[in-house]
């Protein structure tokens, strides 16, 4: 699959505008998008980066990584998914970087969400849900998560995330409805963010392969 997602991510240099400041997400698909960022650097004026690794990444090929508080809102947003569905709507947060994610999806124009075939289902959920909480939250979300979703949330234990929080992984769902599930799951006291985009959708999903499919 790694081929596919460095076509996914090359691919999604075409969206990159000259003189722009992009914002860049997190994961393996994404690394090959900042390494073909890398290559038109010039063109760019910086980017608006998602996590510490993501950061670390860009800085290492020469790319100026901005403050979205400096920058105000940005044309692009390139990042990947755990999954999505064919309207677009997408499981994010296995890296745990979710709610940076979501905010800049929110910031930004234009949200191209590069994946490799793998990650294309009918309905979401497949791929356990992520749920950034205070960690004191921990055991109230989990047992509002249950009664909400039916579902059962596991402590990603180990794992911090750059906002200094923890994250729980919902699993056993099928979400039919995710602008609801999204609207319910964001209601409880001590959660952060939740790892659905649906509210905020991609505009464009890159499936990598030869060639990619831009949908």
């Amino acid at each position: 699959m790694s081929e596919a997602k460095r076509l996914a991510g090359e691919k999604a240099i075409e969206f990159v505008e000259d003189g722009g400041i992009v914002g860049v997400g997190t994961g393996s698909t994404v690394a090959f998008f900042i390494d073909a960022l890398a290559r038109i650097r010039h063109r760019i004026a910086g980017a608006v980066s998602s996590s510490e690794q993501s950061t670390q990444r860009l800085r290492s090929h020469g790319i100026e990584v901005l403050e979205l508080n400096d920058t105000g809102p940005l044309a692009l947003y390139v990042d990947g998914a755990d999954e999505c569905d064919p309207r677009k709507c997408l499981i994010k947060g296995g890296g745990a970087a979710l709610t940076r994610e979501k905010i800049i999806a929110e910031a930004s124009a234009k949200f191209v969400c590069i994946i490799d075939p793998s990650k294309r289902v009918e309905v979401l959920g497949r791929f356990p849900l992520p749920v950034e909480v205070i960690p004191m939250a921990r055991s109230l979300v989990a047992r509002e998560l249950v009664r909400l979703t039916g579902g059962q949330p596991v402590w990603r234990e180990g794992v911090v995330t750059d906002n200094g929080n923890w994250v729980l992984d919902v699993h056993g769902l099928a979400i039919r409805e995710p602008e609801a599930m999204e609207t319910a799951i964001n209601q409880v006291p001590g959660v952060v963010s939740v790892g659905l985009f649906a509210h905020r959708p991609a505009d464009v999903v890159i499936v990598g392969g030869e060639p990619p499919i831009v949908l």
